[in-house]
């Protein structure tokens, strides 16, 4: 089957793949991913149709990340999905890329493991439904700059032009949080299709992480609100728990190769998502 980059132009077949999946992005996140490498992104054809997308971001070159992997319904079981990774996989590794990494689903963990994607470490998402609010005008978003080196160290590579755009995006829903040693909680969200996300949510300690989710929740009006919530973190299930969000799917973060810039997942609360890492 043909498979060929991806263009701007694609974007409406990627947005009509994502809603047949029941996904959150938005055509800006489309955008983003594009511009991020717009080499590395690809779609598969069927009679001039496309059927399926993949899409990648290097980081640093210290490892790229693997997303988006979505098929037509009516063309699954051909081996699309397969064929499309593979060619991410071969685009990676004709760029010396050490490392992908990628979020499975438990229905996609099997395919990722036959490539030789191994577990790193488990995700899980949790969903808070609840009446509209209207949301609070005038909020002062603090200074996103500052958190950009701590960044890079909790993520493991520097993904400064990706959290750029989303503070651009979605200004009310940057915090920064300072104590006597520095930084210490930030967090980003995004306004998807179906539901506001909280990510990039970071803290070392209860209250922060605490604080950071109320204070996105005051100033998100939506009625959806999604969290991909590190499951080792000692805080960040509990916090959603007595805010009244459900559990709604395991997600398995994967790497294939060797991760040698793993970050500090121990800090993460909850990650930007399955498309950005």
């Amino acid at each position: 089957m043909p498979i060929r980059q991806m263009t701007c132009f694609d974007i409406p077949a990627g947005m009509r793949l994502k809603e047949l999946a029941h996904w959150n992005q938005t055509e800006a996140d489309w955008k983003l991913i594009l511009a991020s490498n717009p080499e590395g992104c690809f779609v598969s054809e069927v009679d001039g149709r496309v059927t399926g997308t993949v899409a990648t971001i290097i980081y640093e070159c210290r490892f790229a990340w693997i997303g988006m992997v979505l098929v037509d319904p009516e063309f699954r079981k051909r081996g699309i999905g397969t064929a499309l990774l593979q060619k991410a996989i071969d685009h990676l590794d004709s760029h010396n890329i050490p490392c992908m990494r990628l979020d499975a689903t438990p229905q996609g963990k099997p395919v990722y493991q036959k490539l030789g994607f191994v577990d790193e470490y488990e995700i899980e998402r949790w969903r808070l439904s609840r009446p509209p609010s209207q949301t609070p005008s005038g909020i002062t978003t603090p200074d996103w700059e500052r958190s950009l080196l701590l960044d890079r160290e909790i993520f493991g590579a520097d993904r400064s032009m990706l959290l750029r755009a989303m503070a651009a995006s979605a200004p009310e829903f940057v915090q920064i949080f300072d104590g006597p040693a520095g930084v210490t909680g930030y967090a980003l969200g995004r306004h998807g299709s179906h539901s506001d996300s909280l990510g990039p949510w970071v803290a070392n300690d209860l209250v922060v992480a605490e604080r950071m989710l109320d204070n996105f929740l005051a100033q998100s009006g939506r009625e959806s609100i999604v969290v991909d919530c590190v499951k080792s973190s000692p805080w960040a299930r509990n916090a959603l728990i007595a805010r009244g969000f459900e559990f709604e799917r395991p997600l398995y973060r994967m790497r294939r190769g060797e991760n040698t810039h793993p970050g500090r997942p121990e800090l993460i609360c909850g990650i930007t998502g399955p498309e950005f890492g």
